[in-house]
């Protein structure tokens, strides 16, 4: 019994104790005294000042390091290679040209005035050699060569009255193709070339008059002729500055090599006769020098594309009135 009573004891629970009382809230006297008794302006004095914004710290840093860094070398600018005879003009560049084709084994030629050698292949550009490759033939150059230069020596080459006449008679056709154009075209750039001194279709007519007069037969313009003509024609309405070419180097030909044949076919067949196709009002050099410039100013406001197209142009002026002197033999 006694064991059971205590086990009955043990299993009886305590009551729990009261909670304790709720305490009131006081208001923090400490606190508020520390309010009344200090400075504001010390509490915020004695605030963390705000860090910068993130934007700026990066902007300060890239400028230190800017300064820092070495300051970088500016690239040298790079020029393109000048055209033999680009600072003068056009024509000079074309002279150029008919120097190579006079010259086609020769890679540098003399200049006269200076006594420095100029490179030839340069002056003309890829286009202008690869047509030349393409389209000149062997024959072809040494008779350009002969009408430039009036090269050529006793014996080479006897001429023919009936093929003078044929030449004369291309010669007509493509002096008054291109005059024809220059005269009735509405293109600016052909104006500043009307009545240039240099115009050989009516005195062509008058030697050609003075030939039948002499009972030799005038005949109709050879396919050399006609092809050429027709050439200008449609180049003139497409491109004025490639017509322009022909046009200096047609004359330019005729006032030097081709004055220089008319001075051998006037010795050989025509007994010193002087056709009109060689004369002039005035002095000829003075009016294609006057030519040249007009040219010459004309192109500087072309764009190289164009400039090189009057290379590539020149060579084929040289090419067709070498196959119309070709008559002169045949």
């Amino acid at each position: 019994m006694p064991l059971a009573a205590a086990v009955a004891a043990s299993a009886v629970v305590p009551p729990r104790p009261p909670p304790p009382p709720p305490r009131r809230a006081r208001p923090l006297r400490s606190f508020t005294g520390l309010i009344l008794t200090r400075d504001l302006a010390a509490l915020t004095v004695a605030r963390c000042a705000p860090s910068p914004p993130a934007p700026a710290a990066e902007a300060e840093a890239e400028a230190v390091a800017v300064d820092e860094a070495p300051p970088a070398k500016p690239r040298p600018r790079r020029y393109p290679r000048q055209y033999p005879g680009e600072a003068v003009g056009v024509a000079e560049e074309m002279r150029f040209v008919a120097m190579r084709l006079r010259n086609p084994k020769r890679t540098t030629l003399k200049m006269d005035d200076t006594g420095a050698e100029e490179e030839v292949g340069d002056g003309v550009s890829e286009d202008a050699s690869a047509s030349e490759e393409e389209e000149e033939e062997e024959d072809d150059d040494d008779v350009v060569e002969e009408e430039e230069e009036g090269a050529g020596l006793e014996g080479e080459w006897m001429p023919s009255m009936e093929g003078f006449v044929k030449y004369l008679v291309d010669s007509k056709l493509v002096f008054d193709t291109v005059e024809r154009i220059v005269a009735e075209s509405t293109d600016v750039a052909y104006v500043y070339f009307r009545k240039s001194g240099l115009e050989r279709s009516a005195r062509i007519t008058k030697d050609l008059e003075w030939f039948g007069g002499q009972g030799i037969a005038v005949p109709e313009p050879s396919t050399a002729g006609s092809t050429y003509a027709t050439y200008l024609t449609e180049l003139a309405e497409s491109n004025a500055p490639a017509f322009l070419s022909h046009y200096y180097n047609i004359y330019f030909a005729h006032t030097t090599g081709g004055v220089a044949i008319g001075n051998k076919i006037s010795k050989k067949i025509l007994e010193g006769r002087e056709l009109e196709f060689y004369k002039w009002d005035s002095d000829v050099e003075l009016l294609l020098k006057d030519t040249r410039e007009k040219l010459n100013e004309l192109s500087k406001h072309w764009s190289r594309k164009d400039r090189n197209l009057c290379l590539k142009e020149a060579a084929k002026c040289f090419q067709h009135l070498g196959r119309i002197v070709r008559l002169i033999i045949l």
